[in-house]
C-alpha cells in the first residue's frame, strides 16, 4: 500500500479520535452548529451526534477501503476534500479555543488532524499521479 493510502487510513483514524474528544467534551453542548446538526438528526441530541460521528467514520472507512485503496478516478478529489475539512477542523478548534479563552471539545486532537491533512496535501501535490497502476500492485 503506498504511502499516500497509509497518510489517508492514518487521517481516517485521528479523525476518530477527534470524534470522540468531542463526545467526550459533549461538542452539542458547548457549539451551536453541532447542536444544530445534532437537532436534525434526534431531539436527543447526544443520539445526534452519535450517528453523525459514526456516519462521518464510516464513511471515511469506505473512502479508504474503495475508491482510495482500488485506485478509483475520484479518488484524488476524495482525498482533497478530506484534507479541506480536516484543515478547517484543525484551524477552527484552536481558534474557538482562543476566542472562548478555554479547553473546548476537539482541541486536543485537532492539531493532529491538521499536521496529518497538511502531509497528505504534500504527498498528494508531490505526486504525478497520486494512484497510479503501478501502486495498485503494491498491495
Amino acid at each position: 500500500m503506498s504511502r499516500i493510502k497509509v497518510s489517508f487510513g492514518v487521517l481516517v483514524a485521528a479523525q476518530s479520535a477527534h470524534s470522540i474528544e468531542e463526545y467526550l467534551g459533549r461538542l452539542w453542548q458547548s457549539f451551536p452548529p453541532a447542536a444544530f446538526l445534532t437537532g436534525l438528526i434526534s431531539s436527543d441530541r447526544e443520539f445526534g451526534f452519535v450517528v453523525i460521528n459514526c456516519a462521518i467514520v464510516a464513511f471515511g472507512i469506505w473512502c479508504l477501503v474503495w475508491p482510495v485503496r482500488k485506485n478509483w478516478a475520484s479518488a484524488p478529489a476524495i482525498m482533497w476534500c478530506w484534507i479541506f475539512v480536516e484543515t478547517i477542523n484543525g484551524i477552527g478548534h484552536p481558534a474557538w479555543s482562543i476566542q472562548q479563552g478555554e479547553y473546548t471539545p476537539g482541541v486536543i486532537t485537532a492539531p493532529i488532524l491538521l499536521a496529518l491533512a497538511v502531509y497528505l496535501a504534500i504527498q498528494l501535490r508531490g505526486a504525478p499521479h497520486p494512484v497510479s497502476p503501478a501502486e495498485s500492485q503494491i498491495e
